[in-house]
């Protein structure tokens, strides 16, 4: 059984930095596509960015670029999200999610319960 967990989530002000962890269990995260997405109060929910199994990053929010980082570490099975230079815009409720192929060209399968990010201008 997979599951995925999300930590790291809080409230910051306008220009502060939160790191979020998902822990995967069930999937080896490096071997497979692995992602974040969020989804703010009346929106659909959007990607952020993704890893796939060999290590390629995509960020799919041109919002978010240069201010966002997706990275895993393999010992810890574990995902995660730097966010720097927070914006009031990036209020939302992230998720991890991950697919059981290595490209990310699959359904998104696996999803966390999430994690809230509030920024305050």
């Amino acid at each position: 059984q997979v599951q995925l967990v999300e930590s790291g989530g809080g409230s910051v002000q306008s220009g502060g930095s939160l790191r979020l962890s998902c822990v995967a269990s069930g999937i080896t995260a490096s071997s497979a596509c692995m992602g974040w997405f969020r989804q703010a109060p009346g929106k659909e929910r959007e990607a952020v960015a993704t890893i796939n199994g060999y290590g390629i990053t995509t960020y799919a929010a041109d919002s978010v670029k240069g201010r966002f980082t997706i990275s895993q570490d393999s010992a810890k099975n574990t995902l995660y999200l730097q966010m720097n230079s927070l914006k009031p815009e990036d209020t939302a409720m992230y998720y991890c999610a991950g697919q059981y192929v290595r490209l990310c060209s699959g359904p998104w399968k696996y999803w966390g319960q999430g994690t809230q990010v509030t920024v305050s201008s």
